[in-house]
């Protein structure tokens, strides 16, 4: 059994061929995909966050709009820039947004990916310290993020306060019991998952990472994810990680599917770079009928040593068409590879 979630990139422009012209197009449907995948049996919904772009940014309010019109689903993102956030703020907003949703809230969270600008996060008023790089204060947010959410007070109480204070050193509010379990950090490469793994977060791994080794992006994505298993064990951690890899997957079923993705057919890995200089591998996509694609799925290494899988959807296509993709896996491959 493996759990099927969607990720969502949340574009918007004004283009004849999108569902999606504007930012309220963008959110309200994004809300009304997440009801629709619950009902037809997906696992998670999960969004991307972008600053200064037309996609989705801060997430905590449309998770909460979620959280609130749904009942099972996993509601999560993929990922925070833990660079543009102030982490005791995200503690309150990730601990109301947990509580909306009963304890459903899956949060990815990373130093970032390339931006739409040039340092974005001194525009929200954050700098690295002397010696330290965009990514180190990216870390350093994360790690004061997760302790602030263990609930232990740390805050001097007024001895004169407006309201009455609990004995001791106070803590965040409000504080949601067992959301320091449901945070994953997304890696870019080996180190930064054994590093997730030693801090006892889950693993999300996307549709790319920094080039290390030369070798098709699955197979170098699963050695990835063993690297992190045997780093949590090691670690000492009590309970079972979870992992997530991130795929474009379009099962072939109808005319339309056909026409908007048989061109991805046969695709293969492509290599890049981020930040001008350091080399990555991007993976392919997947489009084919039910039946070849099975095959094809079949040997993706990564997808086998994960326990989730995040679907990239077109979500400029509409809510309908979008629930179409996630039905034809779920009816048509899921079944054929075990998942379901």
């Amino acid at each position: 059994m493996k759990k099927i979630g969607f990720l969502s990139f949340g574009h918007w422009s004004d283009h004849p061929a999108y569902k999606t012209r504007t930012a309220s197009d963008t959110l309200l449907q994004s809300i009304d995909l997440a009801v629709a995948a619950e009902d037809i049996g997906i696992d998670g919904a999960y969004f991307r966050v972008h600053h200064f772009a037309s996609q989705l940014a801060s997430p905590f309010p449309l998770l909460s709009a979620i959280g609130a019109k749904t009942s099972k689903i996993e509601i999560g993102t993929g990922v925070i820039d833990m660079r543009y956030e102030n982490p005791l703020y995200m503690v309150e907003d990730a601990g109301a947004a947990d509580l909306i949703s009963g304890g459903r809230l899956q949060l990815g969270i990373s130093r970032g990916s390339p931006e739409q600008v040039i340092d974005g996060w001194r525009y929200f008023g954050y700098e690295p310290a002397d010696g330290e790089t965009d990514a180190d204060m990216g870390r350093r947010n994360a790690m004061q993020f997760l302790q602030r959410l263990n609930g232990v007070g740390f805050a001097e109480p007024n001895p004169y306060p407006m309201f009455p204070n609990p004995p001791g050193l106070l803590r965040l509010e409000p504080y949601s019991e067992g959301l320091r379990e449901r945070i994953w950090w997304g890696a870019g490469s080996n180190a930064t998952a054994i590093w997730a793994a030693e801090n006892g977060m889950n693993l999300q791994s996307s549709t790319l990472k920094f080039d290390e080794g030369g070798k098709p992006f699955h197979i170098q994505q699963a050695e990835q994810i063993r690297l992190y298993k045997e780093a949590w064990k090691k670690a000492g951690h009590s309970r079972e990680p979870r992992v997530s890899v991130s795929r474009s997957i379009f099962a072939l079923v109808n005319d339309q599917d056909r026409y908007l993705f048989g061109q991805e057919s046969g695709q293969v890995d492509k290599i890049g770079y981020l930040e001008s200089d350091k080399r990555a591998i991007f993976g392919r996509s997947y489009a084919a009928e039910p039946d070849q694609l099975i095959k094809e799925l079949a040997n993706d290494e990564a997808i086998r040593e994960a326990d989730t899988l995040l679907l990239t959807i077109p979500n400029t296509l509409g809510v309908d068409y979008n629930i179409h993709v996630l039905s034809a896996i779920l009816e048509h491959v899921a079944p054929g590879l075990g998942w379901r």
